[in-house]
């Protein structure tokens, strides 16, 4: 009985540290958002026409339910810690990580037509599978609550 009532403790297990990179990687492809060469010319012309703190767009989100999302863009000169980055030559496009996951996949075109210019969100939510309406909405019939 001589080791009556003597506590050890359990030994913690040293563990690496994780890396910001392990769990959330900044950097942005192509690939994951499109962005066609007639809308990145069209964000460098408007990104050297304004204020020189700007040095970003951000994406975003905004809306669902019924309505589906909507799909934006603003000027920027603040980075988050949850923004994804997409490089090009003069500016940054910035998307948190939560509206990437409603587009990625995406392709965003500006497109002329005659006495229109716009940017398009194509493919939105092509790897979601999502639609971004309700069943209930609109020309199905339904109503929303």
């Amino acid at each position: 009985m001589d080791n009556v009532g003597i506590y050890t403790p359990p030994q913690q297990r040293k563990s690496a540290p994780v890396t910001g990179s392990a769990l959330f990687e900044p950097g942005l492809t192509n690939n994951e958002l499109e962005v066609t060469q007639s809308a990145q010319d069209k964000l460098q012309e408007i990104i050297s026409q304004t204020d020189e703190d700007v040095s970003a767009i951000r994406i975003y989100i905004s809306g669902g339910g019924c309505g589906g999302l909507s799909y934006g863009m603003t000027f920027t000169d603040e980075q988050t810690d949850f923004d994804t980055i997409l490089q090009f030559d003069g500016f940054r496009i910035l998307v948190d990580v939560v509206a990437l996951n409603y587009l990625r996949g995406a392709q965003i075109d500006y497109i002329q037509e005659v006495g229109r210019e716009r940017f398009v969100f194509n493919n939105v939510f092509a790897e979601t599978g999502g639609s971004g309406v309700c069943g209930g909405c609109g020309a199905a019939g339904g109503g929303c609550a």
